[in-house]
């Protein structure tokens, strides 16, 4: 069994204002996850620097990042402050996207290797404007699949709370034949008292998704103004159908 999770880890600013990377670290192992897509990992502005500890990260964690050949600045960890964790993967590739929008949106596109199984992971953070999220759901709806028929996991921080017909990501939920899986979404924000379900783990149909939560720990309200989302995954024994 294979954990997933993604974290809008707020710059490492916590509900209490202070900024702890620390506990940002100590929530990710609290997850005990193998995959993680981490949101807001950088600074917006100037030099876009990375506000965690990759060697400290990884010693605490066991999970190592994607390393990424195009970034915003010398020293950011990830692409748009969005960052990919793994824990005993084999990174086949991995590529920056940019998405369209009135503000400056990213993810990141990675294939895999996890104990042998092939597998697409596609990790965003989206914009605010339901018309920026549409664009940037029908740009990443065509990088579902790949041309080996490997399954593809989506996760981030989408920004969206609908469900029905008006939400933002129906184009890439469509592509992933996830529409009546709506269901699948836990409330994730704000972290102190959760109501909206703004960061999502989204499956295609090759993929077993279960037990999707949000990691609520005394901590983990604290450490960021989102809890992370958690999930437990069994990948397909073959990769023979193509979505």
């Amino acid at each position: 069994m294979t954990i997933v999770s993604s974290y809008n880890i707020h710059k490492a600013v916590g509900t209490d204002m202070r900024r702890d990377p620390a506990r940002i670290v100590q929530v990710i192992a609290e997850l005990g996850a193998d995959i993680v897509a981490l949101q807001e990992v950088d600074r917006r502005f100037g030099d876009r620097r990375g506000v965690l500890d990759p060697g400290y990260l990884q010693a605490e964690t066991g999970l190592a990042p994607v390393v990424l050949t195009d970034r915003l600045g010398k020293a950011a960890h990830g692409w748009h402050g969005n960052l990919l964790l793994l824990r005993g993967a084999e990174v086949e590739q991995a590529q920056a996207v940019s998405l369209p929008g009135l503000e400056p949106r990213g993810a990141i596109v990675a294939d895999i290797r996890l104990n042998g199984h092939p597998l697409r992971l596609i990790a965003a953070h989206l914009g605010l404007l339901r018309q920026s999220r549409l664009m940037q759901a029908r740009l990443l709806a065509r990088h579902v699949g790949a041309g080996d028929g490997r399954p593809t996991l989506v996760m981030g921080d989408f920004n969206e709370w609908r469900l029905g017909a008006d939400c933002g990501l129906m184009p890439l939920r469509r592509e992933l034949r996830a529409v009546k899986r709506s269901a699948l979404t836990r409330p994730s924000f704000p972290a102190r008292m959760p109501v909206l379900p703004l960061d999502r783990i989204i499956a295609c149909p090759q993929l077993d998704l279960h037990d999707l939560r949000a990691h609520d720990s005394t901590l983990a309200r604290r450490a960021s103004d989102h809890l992370p989302l958690r999930a437990a995954l069994r990948l397909p024994q073959t990769q023979s159908a193509v979505m």
